[in-house]
């Protein structure tokens, strides 16, 4: 880090001398322009030249990987959310199918990245995907949306004995997985590149909240579908009225608490927020009066029962995490 002093010239112009360095480096020659645009935390982005963009290309050495499908798809994915534009997987022996169908698998799973060139050493992945393109607001609108019905999903199985509609409910985690995977790259392209955080119209700061909010949807996504596995071992119990009953008041409650999270973030309501986080109080209460009862009738599946009350708690607790964050935005950017 560096401090320079500024001068003052003429009439009403204020000037800073740029490191030599870092203009030499950026190619920059006498009597060219640079771009100077302010943001409102009051830092200066400066750009050496407009429409300069850079690719950042990852290379993957797929013999060091061996024969570790598992590896290799979360390298995949970090690579991703780390916002590279080119992954290229490099062998010095010919590709296995276990590669290149794990290639085909991330290409599948994520937004954007697509195969555009392989031979028998190398596969190319490519991001097709402008990520301005997508706001965050609205990743997160549809985000919540699929978490609320996969919620929803889950306990009309438990509520109709529907095995079939609690395995839909765990398929439908892989879309809220990758819409996660998208906001957590576009947040780390906003952190390296400041021509983005312009392009989008955020601060790194209001990045980061909106990254927040997309992991914590991203675990109540995830507590659906614990409660749909452990509905099917439920299920070849039975599961008494009174209890089905006991468990869905305490899901609307959770859902309730959900629902007011995200109205509170979208419509950056401080109050609702704040109201919403009292009111877990009530659902942890019911569901500890629900465990006790499970204890009580001693049922062969009461592990499984608790893992569903205890994803509900989960889910609601979550959510007033949402709420938390949203107060944190708010007074961050001065409310």
């Amino acid at each position: 880090m560096e401090s320079r002093k500024i001068q003052f010239t003429g009439k009403s112009s204020y000037i800073v001398s740029l490191p030599k360095n870092w203009v030499e480096s950026q190619g920059i020659k006498k009597n060219d322009s640079v771009i100077i645009i302010p943001h409102r935390n009051g830092t200066l982005m400066l750009m050496p030249k407009a429409g300069k963009k850079r690719i950042e290309t990852r290379e993957i050495d797929i013999d060091s990987i061996g024969d570790n499908e598992t590896l290799l798809f979360r390298i995949l994915i970090s690579a991703y959310i780390n916002g590279y534009s080119n992954i290229v997987l490099k062998s010095k022996k010919e590709i296995s199918p276990m590669v290149r169908n794990c290639a085909i698998k991330f290409a599948q799973s994520a937004i954007g990245p697509e195969i555009i060139d392989e031979d028998d050493a190398t596969i190319t992945i490519k991001d097709l995907l402008d990520p301005c393109e997508m706001p965050f607001d609205k990743t997160i609108k549809r985000m919540y949306a699929l978490t609320k019905a996969m919620h929803e999903s889950a306990m009309s199985a438990i509520r109709n004995n529907d095995k079939e509609t609690a395995k839909k409910t765990i398929e439908m985690d892989t879309d809220v997985d990758r819409l996660h995977w998208f906001v957590s790259r576009q947040f780390n392209i906003l952190l390296k590149n400041m021509e983005f955080s312009e392009k989008m119209g955020l601060t790194q700061n209001e990045g980061a909240y909106y990254f927040l909010i997309s992991r914590l949807i991203e675990r109540i996504a995830d507590h659906a579908v614990k409660i749909a596995r452990a509905s099917l071992f439920v299920m070849d119990e039975g599961i008494s009225a009174d209890m089905v009953g006991m468990l869905s008041s305490q899901s609307e409650t959770a859902l309730k608490i959900f629902g007011n999270s995200f109205d509170a973030w979208t419509k950056k309501d401080i109050n609702l927020a704040n109201k919403n986080i009292d009111s877990i109080e009530k659902l942890i209460s019911g569901c500890e009066t629900i465990n006790k009862e499970i204890l009580r009738k001693n049922y062969k599946s009461a592990t499984y029962m608790s893992d569903i009350i205890d994803s509900i708690r989960r889910t609601g607790e979550y959510s007033t995490d949402m709420s938390e964050i949203t107060i944190n935005s708010l007074v961050d950017n001065k409310i």
